[in-house]
């Protein structure tokens, strides 16, 4: 059966929690130089409407490293509902390559490809969410959280705008339990309608949603403190206001970091506006992982790669392999 990997709410905890573990067995496997290379042969066809680092290079080593070949179509290169329709793109695309990750402007784009594409779709973040960064974020905090604490024991702060990292990580820690608090000025909380779905989650998982204006008290029992960039594409005419909102109190500084436990652990999606929603002293100090926690994109994209396009990809047994090569050599003799 096709799957996609639109958003974390598709999918389980256990579910969620077995990609992760794939993830943790290819890392290992990656750092001893032995990843298999279990997608030889396949090809990913990666969509951006827009620029990206961190995205674009997991992704394209991820493929690599697995035995198999990325394609860059950087924005405006293909005629992605513009000349053609988002549906014949997909349906173009999905005949040529084995999996299709893909980073939009708008959400309803990455559900329309999904809608009619043939091969799994992979959301590489649109205004809405950013499924693979959480779930390397949830990668991260495993590998990070206190002696003896446990996934559902965890409690994250995120401190800042409700961005679509926000949102993802909001849902994706309640599904698994944890203890989520969001701190930000209220024009700029989560709206009701997130906030509907970490709610649900919590009912079934047993985690907890916070929802404040009190940054100091959000981060006094914090495991973890989570920042992104206080505006998104298409806000930069509201940098003046939200900066005045934000800053200085939920700019996660020394003075705030104070005020959390000395073993809770910085981190942010990046890139940062350094300065901004945090400080150098912050971001590069001894409690920050936000550079695990880049690295970690690589080895989460492994995974979601190996987990969603595994399955689909024919293994042709060595004679089939030996038939079509000598019926090609035979051709080639008889007509070079």
């Amino acid at each position: 059966m096709l799957k996609h990997f639109i958003q974390t709410q598709d999918y389980s905890k256990q579910e969620l929690l077995k990609i992760i573990e794939l993830a943790r067995l290819l890392k290992a496997a990656d750092k001893d130089g032995a990843c298999p290379p279990l997608l030889r042969g396949a090809s990913l066809g990666m969509i951006f409407e827009e620029p990206s680092t961190r995205t674009r290079i997991s992704f394209e080593v991820a493929m690599t490293k697995l035995g198999g070949h990325a394609l860059y179509l950087k924005p405006g290169e293909i005629h992605l509902g513009a000349r053609e329709s988002i549906a014949d793109t997909a349906r173009v695309v999905s005949r040529m390559v084995d999996v299709i990750e893909a980073r939009t402007l708008t959400h309803e784009t990455i559900t329309e490809l999904a809608r009619h594409a043939t091969v799994p779709v992979i959301n590489g973040l649109t205004d809405y969410n950013h499924p693979t960064q959480v779930l390397c974020d949830v990668l991260t905090m495993i590998e990070h959280a206190p002696d003896g604490r446990k996934i559902e024991d965890l409690k994250v702060t995120f401190v800042g705008d409700a961005t679509n990292v926000c949102s993802s990580l909001m849902w994706i820690c309640t599904r698994m339990g944890m203890d989520f608090t969001h701190a930000a000025p209220k024009k700029y909380q989560v709206p009701a309608d997130w906030v509907k779905i970490a709610r649900t989650n919590c009912e079934t998982s047993g985690g907890s949603l916070t929802i404040t204006d009190d940054p100091a008290a959000a981060v006094a029992e914090a495991d973890f403190i989570y920042t992104d960039l206080w505006w998104w594409v298409g806000q930069e005419e509201e940098i003046p206001d939200r900066e005045a909102a934000f800053m200085p109190d939920f700019q996660v500084n020394a003075h705030l970091l104070g005020k959390a436990p000395t073993t809770a652990k910085v981190m942010h999606c990046l890139p940062a506006s350094r300065g901004v929603e945090a400080t150098d002293d912050v971001l590069d100090g001894p409690q920050s992982i936000i550079f695990d926690q880049a690295e970690n994109r690589l080895h989460a994209e492994k995974a979601i790669l190996v987990w969603f396009t595994y399955p689909h990809l024919s293994r042709p047994l060595d004679h089939l392999i030996a038939h079509h090569k000598d019926r090609v050599d035979a051709f080639l003799a008889d007509g070079v």
